[in-house]
């Protein structure tokens, strides 16, 4: 019996799932891990916090599991995209707290890039816009603002890894700096048409090209993990909405996958044409097997499972996220519209001013009309990229396959294909993240193959429309107002 570990470390936790050769789930550990919010609109994560979760929760899952070191075939890793660790490669410590994808500082940066007339040449190289969402800024602002790194960043000290690269160095002692291509496509100095990292972005940003690490395939072996004497190979690297569009076996052009986390990323197959989206999404590189290179269109959305944790953390009209589906279902009206913009804006729109919102409250508004917004933002918001994906690729979306927690939710999904329009899939084994990255290792190490890979999905629930064409329409008709409002609220004029 062959067994692969996949390391999923993600925003909010870091979790370890142990798999057999047939994709089944056979141990899950999981570890919550402090966030930081040291000014309004940063958030940061310690390193040495997510590595000792991470190194944590693989232990117990051998552990509670009872299977030895030599008994893993192979690691997978997966991992929050964007955000960004630097450390001094001679000691291993980082020199600041990572900064999360979700962080905001360097937006004035981001319109001074702006207004210097790079955004064209940054979209036609990497696929992306420029936002304060990518690495590139991040290691910026820490060059420029962490006394003393800019001298150690010229002096060839430090190295800049996403959460996947700081993972594969501290498994493998510091003798691997390595990413791949998903997360490298993901820093806004990665060149996506030419495969390789960009000496004129890198100028334009000012970092120094020997901080970065080497770009591989997903299905790599990119080292290995010496755990008590053992050398567990290390076979397989995805960021996260990749590794979920990998792990629903969406390996044909046109294949779409759409993960509800703490926030929600659809992504469509391109095979291997590099579109340049005109509707506001991104284009970015897919899991790579082998030489040939995939790409994929994505639409970002920054606030999904978030809103829930909001309503639960911060408004505690919830004890559980959970507990939304019941309280959502106890309204019968649509009226109350919450734009959950609380990190600004991702696709189509792109505003990073952008705040949260609730619209359409009356004296007789409760708890249960917000909580019900709050879900049902999560469906409009992709119904934003649909239209944007469809309109991009010429290809109407018949099926959407879905995963993630908030998947659970019923609600959820059958509003999901209601606003839709659309059928939506959804798996037997949601835990389409940490599986994508399975099968990465899984393919390195000879386990599977792509053939395989596509018979073991199975569906465990289809949801289809429910609601008329008119309804639906202007449903999100006054979705798109209530977006708009939000529009450059925290810009000073």
């Amino acid at each position: 019996m062959a067994y692969i570990v996949a390391l999923d470390q993600g925003t909010t936790s870091s979790r370890a799932i142990l798999f057999n050769e047939k994709g089944s789930i056979l141990g899950i550990q999981q570890k919550e891990f402090p966030q930081y919010f040291p000014h309004s609109g940063w958030v940061e994560h310690d390193p040495q916090e997510i590595w000792n979760t991470q190194f944590e929760v693989f232990k117990a899952l051998l552990k509670v599991s009872e299977i030895s070191p030599e008994d893993i075939t192979a690691i997978g890793i997966t991992n929050q995209r964007e955000t960004t660790v630097v450390w001094d490669r001679r000691t291993g410590e980082p020199v600041y707290k990572a900064i999360v994808w979700q962080d905001k500082r360097t937006s004035d940066y981001c319109e001074q890039l702006k207004s210097d007339g790079h955004e064209a040449i940054i979209r036609s190289k990497t696929g992306l816009v420029i936002d304060s969402y990518f690495s590139g800024t991040k290691i910026h602002w820490m060059l420029e603002n962490v006394k003393g790194a800019r001298e150690l960043a010229e002096a060839g000290h430090l190295c800049f890894g996403t959460i996947d690269t700081w993972l594969v160095w501290r498994l493998t002692k510091g003798e691997v700096h390595a990413t791949d291509y998903t997360n490298a496509s993901r820093t806004m100095m990665y060149n996506i048409v030419e495969n390789r990292w960009d000496e004129e972005l890198l100028k334009m940003l000012n970092v120094p090209a020997s901080m970065l690490p080497e770009a591989h395939p997903s299905s790599y072996h990119f080292g290995d993990f010496d755990y008590e004497g053992v050398k567990i190979p290390i076979m397989g690297i995805a960021g996260d909405q990749q590794a979920a569009l990998f792990g629903q076996a969406c390996f044909e052009p046109g294949d779409a996958k759409n993960t509800y986390g703490t926030g929600c990323f659809m992504l469509m197959n391109t095979g291997n044409q590099c579109e340049i989206s005109k509707s506001g999404l991104l284009t970015t590189m897919a899991c790579s097997v082998g030489d040939e290179l995939t790409y994929a269109l994505e639409g970002s959305i920054f606030i999904a499972g978030a809103a829930i944790q909001w309503l639960r953390d911060a408004l505690r009209v919830i004890d559980d996220a959970s507990d939304s589906e019941y309280f959502a279902t106890q309204v019968d009206t649509n009226d109350v519209y919450l734009v959950p913009a609380f990190a600004g804006l991702g696709a189509p729109y792109w505003d990073q001013y952008s705040r949260g919102a609730i619209f359409g409250l009356t004296r007789d508004t409760g708890k249960n009309h917000i909580i019900k917004a709050a879900l049902q933002s999560i469906a409009y918001q992709t119904r934003d990229v649909k239209s944007a994906m469809e309109q991009d690729s010429g290809i109407a979306l018949n099926t959407l396959m879905v995963d993630g927690g908030a998947t659970a939710n019923d609600y959820l999904m059958q509003f999901q294909s209601d606003i839709l329009g659309t059928e939506v899939d959804r798996p037997e084994i949601t835990e389409s993240t940490a599986l994508g990255a399975a099968y990465l290792a899984g393919l390195t190490a000879g386990v599977w193959t792509l053939e395989e890979i596509k018979k073991v999905r199975k569906t465990e629930r289809k949801f289809t429309p429910n609601i008329s064409k008119s309804e639906r329409d202007k449903l999100y008709k006054n979705w798109q107002k209530a977006v708009e409002r939000t529009f450059n609220w925290s810009k000073e004029e």
